[in-house]
């Protein structure tokens, strides 16, 4: 990976009406910007994600191919790296931390852009979950900015299922007595634990299981898988960020914004992008049906479902059939 580096944006006010006085992204960037200022793909984070667990894509011979394009991996908002809970002083760090959506984050990446390297037009935005969230904002923010788009395993809208889910994730975190109202003088590990727990019978499907897939990964039995892959999954993370970055997708909804006002027929009516979302068959977050209602109010859009049983995690690079499916989807928009 590219070394990264923070751009400072200074006073950003969100969409919630305060404003972070040194508001920051961090980066990475694979490639060459060429002197057009037309090969640019942007590739965001996903939850409890950084610009580390993006390289399954990226690489020669690959859609995301630095030989060939100029790739950005801006830092969701709340991630830790990025402007979050954990590195922010008072009175705005912490639990005091304002809620962030993704027209903050899309804004604040697009200033990022323009005032970094002058970049006004996307080649594709693309990005898997939380990332492909930030995709469908940009494209319907900035309609005729960006040339393709991609989600995979993610949505334009948070549906009411994923936010009952996610309210789970959270008091998961809020209700271990260490978390003292997110004042804590530790991490609540055994929030997170709980958390983790939770998290591994949504991330993968009941075939997964079935199958015993855990095994394919070097784990002798279902609790050996839980113990070590899940029960610390989160411990090196901050429970404000996690938080955070659960608002902001709790809070996912491209028409919720002086754009659009609410109207989400427009705002997925206005994106003019190629686009091609790939929802997983088994994903238990985004399922296919949500983003086919979805794909059917974009007018330059396909629907491309990836047969797994590996859930949200279709998506995320854990299989290579699956990364493949995604690959060559993308390599059709770029050509």
């Amino acid at each position: 990976m590219s070394d990264q580096k923070v751009y400072s944006a200074g006073a950003f006010t969100l969409q919630s009406g305060l404003t972070l006085p040194d508001a920051r992204v961090a980066y990475v960037t694979h490639g060459t910007l060429n002197p057009a200022k037309d090969n640019v793909i942007l590739y965001p984070t996903r939850y409890a994600g950084t610009h580390d667990d993006q390289p399954p894509l990226i690489g020669p011979g690959k859609a995301l191919d630095p030989e060939k394009y100029f790739i950005v991996i801006p830092n969701t908002l709340g991630n830790g790296l990025s402007s979050s809970p954990s590195n922010t002083p008072a009175p705005l760090g912490g639990p005091d931390f304002p809620r962030v959506t993704h027209y903050d984050n899309v804004l604040l990446q697009e200033q990022m852009l323009r005032t970094l390297w002058g970049i006004e037009e996307l080649r594709l935005v693309c990005g898997w979950s939380m990332g492909g969230q930030q995709s469908f904002h940009w494209a319907a923010i900035f309609p005729g900015r960006v040339r393709a788009m991609s989600c995979f395993c993610g949505q334009a809208i948070t549906a009411p299922h994923t936010h009952v889910f996610l309210e789970g994730m959270k008091y998961a975190l809020k209700t271990d007595a260490a978390f003292m109202g997110g004042y804590y003088r530790e991490q609540p590990w055994r929030g997170f634990t709980a958390q983790g727990r939770a998290w591994a019978g949504w991330a993968l499907s009941q075939e997964w299981y079935r199958q015993e897939r855990w095994r394919d990964l070097g784990f002798t039995s279902l609790e050996d898988y839980l113990k070590r892959a899940w029960d610390g999954a989160y411990f090196k993370r901050d429970a404000n960020d996690m938080l955070s970055l659960i608002a902001t997708w709790q809070a996912c909804d491209i028409s919720d914004n002086p754009l659009y006002n609410g109207d989400r027929a427009a705002a997925l009516g206005a994106i003019t992008a190629r686009s091609i979302i790939m929802p997983g068959r088994t994903d238990f977050y985004f399922p296919p049906e949500d983003n086919a209602a979805e794909v059917a109010q974009m007018p330059n859009a396909e629907l491309r479902v990836i047969e797994s049983i590996w859930g949200h995690y279709a998506g995320g690079g854990k299989l290579q059939a699956d990364t493949d499916f995604v690959d060559a989807a993308l390599k059709e928009l770029l050509a």
